[in-house]
């Protein structure tokens, strides 16, 4: 008899924390019907998680798959790029032997089977995900077992963690409402769904005692978290009960959007015990002219006060954003504006992006857009003034009190410090340990610390 095909995968994930959670998600729908997993040397069969954010992540899958299947593998795409693009990318990249949508993770096992076994598999067929859910958020909840939503419902065999971290993202919802004139991600990702919060807090449960110590919370836009179910204080209420949950050091609170942060919000994050004070923003700009044809809210004005606001209640503060550079009509007033605030806010990491069209955006036809070189020297102007700032901000540092979570040998981060915003190196400290050091130097945006006596 001759033996049965290969069932050992590797995952590969790209983009962001929300495709970590769905790989996990995979990775246990594969184990629970029998597949392993390995790494790309061994497996049979590569899944790559792909990003279809904007040009540099298409890029970066595109070429993720076209280097699998160099090496002789099996490859299969899903994830956003797949979704958004499915029979198209198909087409386009031959070299994969399969483009899945989220309605195939169900029953991705299967679909690995087939792809091994040289069975064809029909590649996914796009459709606008906002489409797929009632508009009023009130009716949603009761709509959305109909529909594949990554990372929403949860029983323990639903996720397999990846990596014995410390620190875990944990999904508060999926999806988005807003309209953005730039943002393509409503209309693969869909509506906005929150998941229950005895869903949310029975899988932090298990995430901490799977050794997570830091659980960061993850979606689309967290601020919207409770409206589809008529309750717009939900994450209010959801934080504390995380904070107090055994094994659990620390909570922290990503992707917030300033139009919809409450100052009850503001408060419950900067003056919870194990809540971080840190407030990942996403302003994209400064300039109000520049926001509104993002069909956007905001202003210098707005965003400073928002950030004194936050800072009255918790001095040391943790502050993040994005900001885009190079959207059509942008004047270089609108930059310097850009720059004034930036300068004025104290951010301790500041992510700069220039504008690129995507498909099926408000944005993609405006008038006025700036040529690529325009947009590259206007991204590196920002980008070297925003690493001066963040810089600056580090050293201010220097003398103040942080509590740090231990993620490898003696290098953590403080509460301060989102996963992509810098590391603390606490000399001696352990694997887990959350240590209240000081900080005595800097290196950039790292820092350095020394236990406090």
């Amino acid at each position: 008899m001759s033996p049965g095909p290969s069932r050992t995968a590797a995952l590969v994930t790209l983009g962001c924390a929300r495709n970590e959670v769905d790989s996990e998600e995979l990775a246990a729908r594969l184990g629970a019907n029998g597949w392993k997993l390995d790494d790309a040397d061994a497996a049979d069969v590569i899944v790559i998680n792909t990003c279809g954010f904007i040009d540099s992540a298409k890029k970066d899958s595109i070429d993720t798959v076209l280097g699998a299947a160099d090496r002789g593998k099996k490859v299969v795409a899903v994830g956003c790029l797949a979704e958004r693009y499915g029979a198209e990318l198909a087409e386009s990249l031959p070299e994969a032997d399969a483009v899945l949508g989220f309605d195939a993770y169900a029953d991705i096992a299967a679909r690995l089977d087939d792809v091994v076994a040289g069975r064809p598999v029909r590649s996914h067929a796009p459709r606008d995900r906002r489409t797929l859910l009632p508009l009023t958020p009130a009716r949603r909840q009761a709509a959305v077992a109909d529909v594949a939503v990554p990372g929403h419902a949860w029983v323990p065999s639903a996720r397999r963690r990846l990596s014995d971290a410390p620190v875990a993202y944990l999904k508060l919802a999926s999806g988005c409402d807003r309209r953005c004139s730039f943002c393509a991600i409503p209309s693969f990702r869909g509506a906005f769904v929150s998941r229950p919060p005895t869903e949310v807090l029975a899988e932090a449960r298990w995430l901490a005692a799977t050794g997570a110590r830091e659980l960061v919370l993850v979606s689309e836009n967290s601020t919207s978290y409770g409206k589809d179910f008529g309750d717009l204080r939900a994450l209010e209420a959801l934080l504390p009960q995380l904070a107090s949950l055994d094994g659990v050091a620390r909570v922290r609170v990503s992707y917030l959007q300033p139009a919809e942060l409450r100052p009850s919000l503001v408060e419950v994050i900067a003056t919870t015990p194990g809540v971080a004070a840190y407030l990942d923003l996403s302003f994209q700009h400064a300039s109000a002219p520049v926001l509104r044809r993002m069909k956007r809210f905001g202003s210098t004005d707005a965003f400073l006060e928002l950030l004194a606001e936050a800072r009255a209640l918790a001095p040391d503060l943790g502050a993040r954003s994005n900001v885009i550079v190079g959207f059509p009509g942008e004047s270089e007033a609108d930059v310097a504006e850009l720059e004034r605030f930036l300068g004025l806010a104290r951010l301790d990491a500041i992510g700069v992006f220039g504008y690129s069209d995507e498909e099926g955006t408000a944005a993609a036809d405006f008038d006025g857009k700036l040529d690529a070189d325009e947009v590259a020297a206007r991204v590196e102007q920002v980008a070297t003034l925003a690493d001066e700032l963040a810089t600056q901000r580090a050293a201010e540092r220097v003398g103040t009190t942080v509590d740090v979570l231990i993620e490898q040998a003696s290098v953590g981060r403080a509460a301060h410090q989102g996963p992509d915003d810098g590391g603390t190196r606490v000399p001696g400290a352990r694997r887990g340990e959350l240590v209240t050091a000081v900080v005595i130097d800097t290196d950039g945006v790292d820092l350095t610390a020394i236990p406090r006596r």
